[in-house]
């Protein structure tokens, strides 16, 4: 069976105000049973309080917090260049899903077991993201990339595969992983609202776009993630 019948994938870039509008308007069109956020509970507690660590207090959680604070400041940046601070859009799916009443999903990988993936990375992978991660803090890279960008969504697809091409295992652990851990928790909670009597769910699940065909693929194909387990978090 098909899961797609019962979810509807919004694949986003994290940095883009045309994004917010289009999860905004899809919501308040589906009027979903649910809606799940390419989340976990760290990030949300994180993305909802507004707070963020600095450097020193990054640093404090040794290798893992200073890979965390150069990620999040590498999307700030981006974020100044599309006019829309990172997460937005999630944002705007958290207060359109409690202005619907209606359950939201967490439905992403734990932070901390991203985090120690990234640390287990080939040095070879490690040190080419360092060295490639530092162009970002200099004055001017960002303007000149997003001079150069063209169309947004098709430059993010490039980038998605330059990044495979590049970063194997970094792809393998950053992706594919968390397209099957999304992927389960979506199945998953279909299967919940069923039980309750909710012969047709709807769940419009916001994403990254570089994980919407992935996830996609896997909802249309369940019998590809073996056996079915809940590791999403209702809020």
């Amino acid at each position: 069976m098909s899961y797609l019948k019962y979810v509807t994938l919004i694949g986003t870039m994290h940095v883009s105000p045309r994004s917010r509008e289009e999860v905004l308007e899809t919501i308040e069109r589906e009027r979903p049973t649910a809606v799940a956020v390419e989340l976990d509970p760290l990030r949300f507690r994180g993305i909802t309080s507004g707070v963020k660590a600095g450097l020193k207090e990054s640093l404090q959680f040794g290798r893992s917090g200073l890979v965390s604070y150069l990620l999040t400041k590498f999307e700030e940046r981006l974020g100044e260049e599309f006019g829309m601070a990172p997460g937005g859009e999630m944002l705007a799916a958290i207060e359109a899903a409690g202005r619907l009443g209606v359950p939201l999903i967490l439905i992403d990988e734990d932070i901390r077991m991203i985090m120690s993936k990234i640390l287990a990375a080939p040095i070879r992978e490690r040190l080419l993201l360092a060295l490639e991660g530092l162009s970002f803090f200099f004055p001017g890279v960002g303007s000149a990339a997003a001079e150069e960008l063209g169309d947004p969504v098709e430059s993010y697809r490039e980038m998605t595969l330059e990044f495979r091409n590049r970063y194997p295992y970094l792809y393998r652990v950053l992706v594919k992983e968390r397209n099957a851990v999304m992927a389960r928790n979506l199945i998953s909670a279909v299967d919940e609202f069923r039980m309750r009597g909710i012969k047709r769910p709807r769940i419009v699940a916001v994403v990254g776009l570089g994980h919407r065909e992935g996830i996609a693929h896997l909802l249309d194909s369940p019998q590809l993630l073996g056996n079915i387990y809940n590791l999403g978090f209702v809020i």
